[in-house]
């Protein structure tokens, strides 16, 4: 192949990439208002959005989102590049949208433009919606600040690939699903009360709920999902109080040891094949979190476990947990 040809041949590869990246299921809606088949995307945000969408991220201005036809347009390498290390756009709004407040809702896509561009401007110029582990501090030039989150935002990516690169050597024997119920009785972080949420560490793996508002016994009932490797230790569970202007407070911890309901999963094999029965336990002692003893259960085919736990560290708390053991077939 001659130079020219070369070069002819790299930008359609690029393109190429990018269109392949446009048909996976999540980016085939607007990230903004969930239009369908956007054909226009913000290339250092990362996302694919609406033509109704692009209008208010131009006017944002480049700094904070530069906005490029998926199709008309010539796109360099390097966006190129940045679209497909974010990952498209349930992988961005997992950043941008992952606290958004109670009474707030995203657009519709037959939204008005007042409406699309009051949640757009929340989400990317004032970041209200951020997870609290990325908010930057405030600076007086709104560009550098963007410009700041952005290289925090792509450092997050490239950190999360790096770590699914390096899982792959890593053999996984299940997935855990970790339901979070409630809170009771949350230690009190702000005047009167705390805006509580939870984070859940295992390995180089972290998954978090959203947070409550001004609530010390909060209601969560969410789902958070947990690849399991040979040979892991406890979930290190921690719960934090969200602040806007400063460094978010530790409201308490514990470990939960996630070994019996492993070991009586592994033990039992197909769980479909069984009746309701229990199967296992982790014993209460003077030196984990539990606040009476937890059993593993067969309940419906699945292997559940509930636990209550104590939280450590902190003058009062206690949360209340479901998990799920679920082999890699399933």
């Amino acid at each position: 192949m001659s130079y020219n040809q070369s070069a002819l041949a790299r930008p359609s590869s690029g393109k190429r990439r990018l269109k392949d990246l446009l048909v996976q299921r999540d980016n085939r809606v607007c990230a903004d208002c969930n239009a369908p088949d956007p054909k226009w995307a913000s290339a250092n945000i990362g996302v694919f959005i609406c033509l109704k969408c692009c209008g208010v991220h131009r006017s944002l201005g480049t700094h904070i989102s530069k906005v490029l036809s998926v199709t008309l347009d010539e796109w360099s390498d390097d966006e190129i590049e940045s679209m497909i290390e974010v990952g498209g756009n349930a992988s961005a709004n997992s950043i941008y949208e992952a606290y958004i407040p109670e009474g707030i809702s995203k657009p519709r896509p037959d939204a008005s433009h007042e409406q699309r561009s009051k949640f757009i401007r929340s989400k990317y110029e004032l970041q209200e919606f951020l997870k609290p582990s990325l908010r930057i501090a405030s600076t007086s030039k709104k560009s550098s600040l963007q410009v700041s989150l952005s290289r925090k935002i792509m450092d997050s990516f490239r950190s999360s690939t790096s770590t699914q690169k390096s899982d792959g050597m890593v053999e996984f024997i299940g997935m855990l699903k970790v339901k979070v119920l409630k809170g009771t009785k949350l230690a009190i972080r702000d005047m009167l009360s705390s805006d509580p949420y939870v984070v859940l560490t295992l390995g180089q793996q972290k998954a978090q709920t959203t947070v409550v508002k001004s609530n010390l016994n909060p209601v969560w009932n969410e789902e958070l999902m947990l690849s399991v490797p040979q040979n892991c230790g406890p979930i290190k569970l921690q719960v934090f109080d969200y602040d806007t202007f400063s460094a978010d407070d530790i409201m308490g911890e514990a470990e939960i040891d996630i070994q019996p309901i492993i070991t009586s999963a592994m033990a039992f094999g197909d769980a479909g094949m069984f009746g309701n029965m229990q199967i296992g336990k982790w014993l209460k002692s003077h030196d984990n979190a539990l606040i009476e003893d937890s059993t593993v259960n067969i309940v419906d085919g699945k292997v559940k476990q509930e636990l209550s736990l104590k939280l450590q560290n902190v003058e009062s708390g206690e949360l209340e947990l479901e998990l799920e053991w679920m082999p890699l077939e399933q």
